[in-house]
């Protein structure tokens, strides 16, 4: 999967990391995005102490719930969080909204919080083929959790990455970016959305 992760970070998600800038990775898991992504100063968070064993030199690893990230010392603001398939774990809505807020806290002005989320309305009952899925998510509730903890969208696509790695997405990295070039593929294929989204109020006031 890190050659996968290879390709979408290259071709997909450096896009809105500048090479400066100090990202977060919350539930960083097996740590694919925050080991390769390009950025100045990389933090990845876990309630899994393990995590830190995969966790490349360069990344700060910070053992923390969700549900106290709000107060974790992060060592300063973030310019980007990345949270990947992580909310449908969450006990539930209100537990989703107060992440929300969290990573809004944390970020600069300006800063972009990037969410790849299993979508409920495109996946159905294989939601729940993993046994620790708890809280259904799909694009219009995800959008609504945004705005309700004070996001602006500011790029989304419904359809983006198959459901899960176990899908018929080809592993070969060459394949994986041609698939990426290939909106067609997204559509039958898509079961996660993507969405981009900046603090508002900030937003507001730089326009």
């Amino acid at each position: 999967m890190a050659k996968v992760w290879r390709v979408l970070i290259d071709h997909y998600f450096q896009r809105w990391v500048r090479p400066d800038d100090a990202v977060l990775d919350v539930g960083a898991g097996l740590c694919n995005f925050i080991n390769q992504v390009r950025a100045g100063r990389k933090i990845a968070v876990d309630i899994d102490p393990a995590v830190a064993e995969r966790c490349s030199p360069d990344v700060t690893f910070i053992e923390c719930p969700c549900a106290d990230l709000a107060d974790a010392d992060l060592g300063g603001k973030v310019d980007v969080a990345f949270v990947s398939n992580l909310l449908e774990h969450l006990d539930d809505s209100d537990a989703v909204l107060s992440l929300l807020t969290a990573l809004r806290g944390h970020l600069n002005p300006g800063g972009r919080l990037i969410i790849l989320q299993p979508n409920f309305a495109l996946v159905g009952a294989r939601y729940f083929d993993f046994v620790d899925h708890k809280t259904v998510l799909t694009d219009m509730s995800l959008i609504e959790a945004l705005e309700l903890t004070g996001y602006r969208i500011t790029h989304m696509k419904r359809r983006f990455l198959p459901y899960t790695s176990k899908s018929a997405i080809p592993k070969a990295p060459w394949l994986v970016r041609l698939y990426l070039m290939m909106p067609i593929a997204h559509y039958f294929m898509g079961g996660q959305t993507l969405v981009v989204a900046t603090p508002a109020d900030e937003t507001a006031a730089r326009a």
